[in-house]
Order: C-alpha cells, then structure tokens, then sequence
C-alpha cells in the first residue's frame, strides 16, 4: 500500500472543481484503489481525490463498517437535518458544529463506470456530503456561518491547533 500525503488548506487544489472520470482504465482502478485503501487509515471517515493531489470526480468513505469508492458522484437526495462536529483530514486540528442533512443519497459509479448508490444517515450523510463538497473546489468552513465560522476562523489563525482524527 502506498500512504499518499494529503493537502492541507492553501494548497489551490483543494479550491479546484474536479473534472468527471470518463476513462475506466487500470489509471481509474489505481486511483479507486489508492483512495480505498488510504481512507481505511485509523481515523479516517473520508477521502476526496482533490486531498491527495488528483482533481478527478472521485471519493472513498468509510464509516460505521461501511465503505466503498464513487467516482462522478451526485447528491440526488438529502432530508432532514442533523448538526454535529465535523473535521477535515486537510485542516488539521480543527472541529466545528456543521449542519448537514441527516439522510443523503449519492448516486455515481464504481471503477468500471457500473452505476452505484450509496444511501447514509447521520455519520454516512455528513461524510457522504462532505467528500461529495471536496469535488466542487468546497470544504466544511465554507458552510460554517455566524459565531461558528468566527470561532473556527479564529481556530484557523490560531498558532497551535491540536491533531484531529474526523471525517475527511
């Protein structure tokens, strides 16, 4: 297994929309594979491409038991509301309440451009949408609003952080 180095906050990928996976080659399963086994790490929830240097459409998730990989994934579905911590693989050290919806549907597909589904609630949902957000250049600070996004800004400016161990 190769550990990739993740992108932290600053680094302009992580601001990029990622393009759609349109070849479904040994390159695409390299990536699956490189994604799947990185985001089984300890600690991990989620692991957009974008957060190891690689602006294609394409995210691995583990969470509760649960885990795959969906490439040009789409939320076509989110209800209810469900608000909790969340955290970021690539800003280091930082946990803010964020709300999310708590049930999502993410339809994409594998690495073989098969159709997939994947349907989450509560934990699944937040790091479903998060790593769907990672995709289109968006992190989690950017749906923080009033005190909370001045508190997590002013984490951010904050000389030391302690390591977070959240959803990617």
């Amino acid at each position: 297994m190769t550990i990739q180095p993740l992108r932290l906050l600053g680094d302009p990928v992580l601001r990029t929309a990622c393009d759609p996976v349109t070849r479904f080659d040994d390159a695409t399963g390299r990536l699956a594979d490189d994604l799947l086994e990185n985001v089984l790490l300890p600690g991990r929830a989620g692991l957009a491409a974008p957060q190891i240097g690689i602006t294609l459409a394409a995210f691995a998730y583990n969470v509760d038991g649960q885990h795959g990989c969906v490439l040009n994934p789409v939320v076509v579905e989110a209800s209810g509301e469900y608000d909790g911590p969340e955290g970021c693989l690539s800003i280091p050290g930082l946990t803010a309440c964020c709300v999310r919806a708590m049930r999502a549907v993410v339809t994409g597909v594998d690495r073989h451009g098969d159709p997939v589904t994947v349907t989450g609630t509560g934990e699944l949902s937040r790091c479903l949408q998060h790593e769907t957000d990672h995709l289109r250049g968006v992190l989690f600070i950017d749906r923080l609003t009033g005190q909370r996004r001045k508190d997590a800004l002013a984490q951010l400016r904050s000389p030391v952080r302690p390591l977070s161990r959240e959803a990617g």
